[in-house]
């Protein structure tokens, strides 16, 4: 009986991709995790002990923080953009899509990622302009089906959208403030009740769009 050593070889090489993929994964929520919580200088010694591998697996996966950062605000963009295709696709109609989508890509704390965001990579690069696109696209379609269908202010756009999550999700200077997840989403409702037509106010300006943001660092 002879040892098929190519067939043999097969399930054992899948494993370790999958293992690969897995601590690769591991690697970039944990990073996240502990951006929000630390700032981008986090200790790539920490991220290695919250994904639960070893320094060399990390390196062997990213080479430097650059590069580190760089796949967390990829991660980022790409799960924002699915939160709002999976919000449109499910909710009964758009003002219900557009609060779920707020208060999901609210738990991305975009506001403690955006420093990272601006920085991390350049925009005309092929996979961020990808992700960048993918999440406009779809945070757009919500939001022009809700004020087709004459349930927010038409005096608004994505951009505005988004200068309120960021600002709403960027953690409170100090580390005192207990429960801010609870005041997060108190005010995160009060803005959204605010974009509901009629609207009883005018605002100053012009809408703003996501390129407008970019200027913004």
């Amino acid at each position: 009986m002879t040892l098929d050593i190519s067939t043999a070889a097969k399930p054992r090489t899948a494993r370790l991709r999958a293992d690969a993929t897995r601590n690769r994964e591991r690697i970039v929520e944990a990073a996240r995790e502990a951006i929000v919580e630390f700032g981008p200088d986090v200790p790539l010694d920490e991220v290695a002990r919250r994904a639960g591998v070893g320094n060399a697996t990390l390196y062997r996966h990213f080479t430097d923080r650059t590069e580190l950062v760089r796949q967390v605000a990829l991660s980022v963009m790409a799960r924002t953009a699915q939160r709002a295709e999976d919000a449109l696709a499910e909710e009964p109609d758009a003002l219900s899509a557009l609060q779920r989508f707020a208060f999901e890509a609210a738990e991305e704390r975009i506001g403690a990622l955006c420093p990272m965001l601006s920085t991390a990579f350049d925009r005309a690069e092929p996979a961020v302009d990808h992700e960048a696109r993918r999440m406009e696209r779809a945070i757009t379609a919500i939001m022009d089906r809700a004020q087709c269908s004459g349930q927010i202010r038409g005096d608004i756009a994505v951009g505005d959208l988004m200068v309120a999550l960021t600002q709403l999700t960027r953690p409170l200077p100090g580390t005192g403030c207990i429960g801010f997840d609870r005041f997060m989403r108190r005010h995160l409702q009060l803005f959204l009740d605010g974009l509901r037509a009629p609207a009883r106010s005018t605002l100053e300006g012009t809408a703003a769009t996501l390129e407008d943001l970019q200027g913004c660092h």
